[in-house]
């Protein structure tokens, strides 16, 4: 793979190789990770990419420029920009009510009283639910490993989270994990607070509804291959199987990291029952900075336009009610960004105050990550996005990605 001298587009290589020797310092030879490959790019190059770690446990195979992860919640900026798709097409729009397209919704109360089971005392709801509360988390939904209100409890109880790490997707596809998922309340009437939740696989049910394509399809024929993302999709066909890495959990101090999931026995070796918008995706760091670049590129890569430009930059401004912040407006405890100075826009993370954010950046920069470390950025300023990839959770454990943007960042010039 042929990269631009990292000079060329204001970057000081020697900076950019501590980068490399900080992960490998602090994260690969501690254990605390068991592979990192990060890929770098400015003005349309890729200026750095690199790879360090073994891609298996136990194996001599290192991670490479073709290896597979698991990029979970970074599939939700992918189902944000396929929901958009739509609205362009005029099939759908922003402030649509949820119930008009998944009418399981229509009588969702707010939640008013009761244990961590149903039935629950409930309320009526200020506002519906509206596509745009799905696509930045202000629905009233939730996640079950939260562990925070009786209403995750319930889903955890349940198993109705579509993105429980346990017994995923087994026997029930989006149409019966909606129906499940409406049966319980909301935590709070939407658009009164942000709550990192199921929200985004509630859209995917949406996209495969409007468009009358199942999600996996929906997304192979629309953005998939007419991006060149030929490693992207829902599961890992036997042919790649060689390519694809192990993933790990932290199970405390006296564990360590184990293997979670083996590429071997994977889950991801066979098709699931439901695509989940929300976590479901695999793939690699170079078809991921293919779609990074689209979106860098107002919308479309190689004369191929994904999205309009004026639809992305409504995607990436903060729509957070009150041009509001997560520092204000977040009740989760847990999310794939830091609060203080970010909005959220329609499926990415957004930062609004930089120095409300204490990392470098930029305003207008927005990014995402996923449960297993994998992490990107990118900064229409700069005309600069990132790449990270790994497969180790949960991702919160360390300060991981904000040691990257300071460590990036500190190499231009």
């Amino acid at each position: 793979m042929a990269t631009a001298k990292p000079e060329k587009h204001g970057f000081d290589s020697a900076r950019l190789n501590r980068v490399d020797a900080f992960l490998k310092e602090k994260y690969l030879a501690s254990g605390k990770l068991p592979n990192a490959q990060l890929l770098i790019s400015r003005g349309g190059e890729i200026v750095h990419f690199t790879s360090h770690g073994a891609a298996c446990d136990g194996s001599a195979r290192a991670v490479d420029e073709g290896s597979i992860y698991r990029i979970a919640s970074m599939t939700k900026p992918v189902t944000s920009v396929a929901f958009m798709m739509l609205v362009e097409e005029g099939k759908v729009a922003v402030d649509t009510p949820v119930a008009h397209v998944l009418p399981e919704f229509r009588d969702t109360g707010v939640y008013a009283g009761g244990g961590g089971t149903l039935p629950f005392m409930t309320k009526p709801t200020g506002e519906p639910m509206r596509m745009l509360d799905l696509l930045r988390h202000t629905s009233g939904l939730t996640y079950g490993f939260q562990n925070r209100t009786n209403i995750d409890a319930a889903y955890r109880a349940d198993k109705v989270d579509a993105d429980r790490v346990d017994n995923w997707y087994v026997g029930q596809d989006l149409k019966g994990f909606v129906g499940e998922l409406a049966r319980y309340p909301l935590e709070f009437s939407p658009g009164e607070a942000w709550n990192y939740s199921v929200s985004t696989d509630v859209l995917g049910a949406v996209i495969e509804r409007v468009s009358g394509m199942p999600l996996d399809q929906y997304f192979a024929e629309k953005i998939f291959r007419p991006l060149g993302m030929h490693d992207t999709g829902f599961m890992v066909p036997a042919d790649k199987l060689d390519r694809f890495t192990d993933c790990y959990v932290w199970a405390g101090p006296e564990k360590g990291r184990v293997v979670y999931d083996s590429a071997a026995e994977s889950r991801w070796l066979k098709k699931p029952d439901l695509f989940s918008g929300g976590g479901g995706l695999v793939s690699t760091a170079l078809d991921y900075h293919r779609f990074c670049s689209m979106l860098a590129g107002g919308g479309q890569l190689d004369g191929v336009r994904i999205l309009g430009r004026k639809t992305l930059e409504l995607m990436t401004m903060n729509h957070l009610p009150g041009q509001s912040d997560l520092s204000r407006l977040a009740r989760s405890m847990f999310s794939e960004t830091q609060n203080a100075g970010t909005g959220f826009g329609l499926g990415f993370a957004v930062t609004i105050d930089v120095a409300r954010s204490m990392i470098p950046g930029s305003v207008g920069e927005y990014y995402w990550g996923g449960m297993f470390s994998t992490s990107f950025f990118i900064d229409p300023v700069e005309e600069l996005h990132v790449v990270f990839m790994t497969q180790s959770s949960p991702s919160w454990i360390y300060p991981l990605r904000r040691e990257l943007k300071t460590l990036v960042y500190s190499a231009l010039t």
